[in-house]
């Protein structure tokens, strides 16, 4: 009996920590094919998940987000928030946004883990329209 205690919430568990895309991630560009940068994905108090660039990987054109036309505008790529407003919806998480600093725009956004990838896809309108990004865990 105890064995299948601890089976069931080792399996219980595993499934939580799966579907979780909290901690840090290697971010891939998806037109050359080479590691960008890292980005810290986190939970704020309003129970949505943000996602801001801890570091570069490749050296940009520029250190600042000179194409943003929000707040982020100017802002420097190190600590900039590219991910906003993610909701937690099944295994998915929908409803943000995530922005492209090089281009400095901003896209629908939607993030789904399978193991150690997160799948992120930008876009605008609707979800067929867009680009895919697989990004891998950092320990």
């Amino acid at each position: 009996m105890k064995k299948l205690a601890f089976a069931f919430f080792s399996l219980f568990f595993s499934v939580l920590s799966y579907a979780q895309i909290e901690g840090k991630w290697k971010t891939i560009d998806d037109e050359t094919g080479k590691p960008k940068s890292i980005v810290e994905i986190f939970k704020k108090s309003d129970g949505k998940y943000y996602g801001k660039i801890v570091q570069l990987l490749q050296k940009p054109e520029n250190n600042n987000c000179v194409k943003c036309t929000d707040d982020r505008k100017n802002k420097s790529l190190v600590g900039l928030e590219i991910i906003r407003g993610l909701k937690k919806d099944g295994s998915e998480f929908t409803d943000g946004t995530i922005t492209d600093p090089k281009k400095g725009k901003t896209y629908n956004c939607t993030v789904t883990r399978s193991g150690d990838k997160l799948n992120v896809r930008g876009y605008v309108g609707i979800s067929l329209i867009g680009r895919n990004q697989t990004w891998h865990r950092v320990d």
